[in-house]
């Protein structure tokens, strides 16, 4: 079982550029895909982007495409989240989440993770 802490968010402009941290302990880091997810007031939890395990290939939903960039640093047990050209609508509560056992297919899928963190909220507004 790993355990994962977020750090990084806030109250930021439209426009503006954000990190999201999470570390992760408990585990070893380089086996495991790490995800970001968000979920927005009234919504379901949707992916962002996936960084997946050994390879650390990456996927990223097609709204953030460009503008967020998902980072492992297998040294620090850390994945990071960049977030720029922020808009009202990136505003959430966002996750990091990671699994030893996701297949390729399900990286996106949020049933496909077993450890989650507490959530940091990130709010995009003037």
């Amino acid at each position: 079982q790993v355990q994962l802490v977020e750090s990084g968010g806030g109250l930021v402009q439209p426009g503006s550029s954000l990190t999201l941290s999470c570390v992760a302990s408990g585990g070893s880091f380089r086996s495991y895909t790490m995800a970001w997810f968000r979920q927005a007031p009234g919504k379901e939890r949707e992916f962002v982007a996936s960084a997946f395990r050994n390879s650390g290939s990456t996927q990223y939903a097609n709204s953030v495409e460009g503008r967020f960039t998902i980072s492992k640093d297998n040294a620090k047990n850390t994945v990071y989240l960049q977030m720029s050209s922020l808009q009202p609508e990136d505003t959430a509560v966002y996750y990091c989440a990671a699994s030893g056992r996701v297949i390729w297919s399900s990286r996106t899928r949020a049933d496909a993770y077993g450890n989650w963190g507490q959530g940091t909220q990130v709010t995009v507004s003037s």
